[in-house]
């Protein structure tokens, strides 16, 4: 006998406004007619959707880069669905090999657990923690077992496993892959089907993980979640993804006037990315900002929202209005209120001080050669004054010692 199909669900305006937010700035939705047919049935049976979101804590501390995938959650957790933010304690034990040219080394039990302590803290300032589920993938991968891992094994093969292109380079150029590598991929997926995910969001690194969750799904018998896959966020250069390594990130822990600081230092072409990824405000919001600025406006206030908006949700209004009145301060040739202060002696025989070693006794460089690169590259201030003498020895008396834009010291010599 015939099956006949049941027939589509209508596509209402709310669908559709759904499906744009889900879209906003995101690089792949995977498949997206699947997705707008689980939107639909979720609007027509009124259960929500399970969104997941799974984070190894292989570091304590989160920046804007990360928090691009945490908005899009927000988002989402916005339009009612369910949010879960995953950590994966169990697969950091294995480590993620995605992007990585060689093994990368597992952390320790203790590692995972000082870190997962700090990391859902700092993401609750993206997402809403009453309408957030915690998990964590210990539970059903310690529950596994090698019997259940052989099975789980067995459900994906070597071919399949070996188009990734990470593992494929290595295999070419001879880099050993370790066997619990691919490992990793097939229990971020069976996380997929312990948590019953109608969508897992990731970054363009993790399309992989995210397809094989799907295919698991499938062999368990399950309904395959969708993927939603979000762009890497460029850094302060405009150029690299943000990463501390590179030293162009704004960590969400950092203090507001940093913060603030930061975000008006990148371009006003990289301010739009930024603003899709990042901000709250809607599409039809920023497309009239871009409009304004065609038309005449200062892009640099357009920036300074955008760093309002920023600062406030990652520490608060008040700090954001203290933040720009700093900045506005520090550009008129002004010193913040609250520097460092130190008394530091004169030399022997009360001779006086040369100022590289001032800056690294002060704490505003590493070393004294680098304060004498600043130094060349017209980067040092004494007093609001731009010092280019590397020679220049201060005397007993009170200075402010300036280097680059944002820092300060006040410093006594006697």
């Amino acid at each position: 006998m015939t099956q006949v199909a049941a027939p589509a669900l209508p596509v209402s305006d709310r669908v559709k406004a759904a499906l744009a937010v889900t879209l906003r700035g995101c690089d792949e939705l995977i498949p997206q007619e699947d997705w707008l047919k689980k939107l639909a049935r979720a609007e027509a049976t009124g259960q929500p959707l399970r969104i997941k979101l799974g984070l190894d804590p292989t570091a304590p501390d989160i920046h804007l880069g990360h928090t691009v995938v945490l908005n899009k959650m927000r988002q989402l957790q916005n339009l009612g669905h369910t949010v879960i933010f995953l950590i994966g304690d169990f697969t950091s034990l294995i480590g993620d090999p995605s992007g990585r040219n060689s093994t990368r080394p597992p952390l320790t039990r203790e590692q995972i657990e000082a870190n997962a302590q700090t990391y859902y803290r700092q993401a609750s300032m993206v997402l809403d923690p009453s309408r957030t589920e915690i998990r964590y993938n210990s539970e059903w991968g310690d529950a596994l077992g090698s019997r259940g891992m052989i099975e789980l094994a067995a459900r994906y093969t070597v071919a399949r496993m070996m188009e990734r292109n990470d593992f494929a380079d290595r295999f070419k150029s001879g880099t050993p892959i370790s066997v619990h590598e691919f490992l990793y991929p097939l229990m971020q997926g069976y996380d997929s089907v312990a948590l019953r995910s109608d969508l897992e969001l990731g970054g363009t690194d993790q399309k992989f993980n995210l397809l094989v969750g799907r295919h698991l799904q499938t062999e368990y018998g399950q309904e395959p979640q969708c993927i939603l896959t979000m762009p890497l966020l460029e850094g302060l250069d405009g150029i690299e993804k943000m990463s501390k390594s590179k030293n162009n990130y704004i960590g969400i822990s950092e203090d507001a006037n940093t913060m603030f600081a930061k975000v008006l230092s990148i371009s006003d072409a990289l301010m739009w990315r930024w603003y899709t990824l990042l901000s709250f405000s809607s599409e039809g919001q920023i497309e009239a900002l871009k409009a304004e600025v065609e038309a005449g406006r200062n892009p640099k206030e357009v920036k300074v929202a955008l760093a309002r908006e920023i600062t406030t949700r990652f520490h608060s209004s008040a700090a954001a209005d203290a933040a720009e009145a700093d900045f506005a301060n520090r550009a008129h040739g002004g010193v913040p209120d609250n520097i460092a202060e130190l008394t530091v002696p004169l030399g022997e025989g009360g001779a006086a001080v040369g100022i590289a070693a001032l800056l690294k006794v002060a704490g505003l460089v590493a070393s004294s050669s680098e304060g004498n690169r600043l130094i060349d590259g017209a980067g040092v201030r004494v007093d609001s004054v731009v010092i280019s003498d590397k020679a220049l020895k201060l005397a007993a008396g009170s200075y402010v010692l300036q280097v680059g834009k944002r820092k300060f010291a006040r410093v006594t010599l006697g």
